[in-house]
């Protein structure tokens, strides 16, 4: 557990995570629901059938940002990709064999991270993306991000992330997404 002034920040398996969910919820629907994502109550009801899944993963890893007073701020999740992962083929122009080999240790998938509206700029996002990481093996670190979260891009970019492709993640109606890569090594 870190902390950052009144932030505290915990990293969490998948037990503690789904004990805290109605936290990740609070957060994705809020940060989610603003443009450029445009999140119905639908479209969180659909991200949360998911999470129970997810979080039995056993390389699933979050963190979560509170105030002393517990209430949630931000939160960041994810997990090692399998050796048959589809993220790859979702890309709109193919990548290398070698950028695309996965073997259920190699790339952490950075799923979600996001910070509420009234904490932004606080350098809470990055102390979660630092916490979520401290310690994991992998080799590098693989995210998509919507080029409209302007702020979200710069971030990534500042902390070494790099644009390797376009991808339409979740079908064909997604809006397309930058695919950017972090090198760990």
């Amino acid at each position: 557990m870190t902390q950052q002034g009144t932030i505290v920040i915990e990293r969490m398996d998948g037990p503690a995570a789904v004990r805290a969910e109605d936290a990740f919820r609070l957060i994705y629907a809020e940060a989610f629901a603003e443009p450029p994502y445009y999140e119905t109550p639908d479209d969180v009801a659909a991200a949360f059938r998911r999470f129970p899944a997810q979080v039995r993963k056993h390389t699933f890893r979050a963190a979560l940002a509170r105030c002393e007073d517990g209430e949630p701020v931000g939160m960041a999740y994810g997990w090692s990709l399998a050796p048959d992962t589809g993220w790859w083929d979702e890309l709109t122009e193919p990548v290398p064999e070698d950028v695309r080999r996965e073997d259920g240790h190699r790339t952490f998938g950075l799923m979600e991270l996001a910070v509420r509206g009234p904490w932004r700029g606080q350098g809470i996002a990055r102390s979660l993306h630092e916490t979520l990481l401290g310690g994991i093996e992998a080799e590098r670190v693989l995210l998509n991000v919507h080029p409209g979260g302007k702020a979200a891009s710069a971030a990534y970019r500042a902390w070494g992330y790099r644009k390797i492709g376009e991808a339409r993640p979740w079908g064909t109606g997604a809006d397309l997404h930058d695919v950017m890569l972090l090198d760990l090594r």
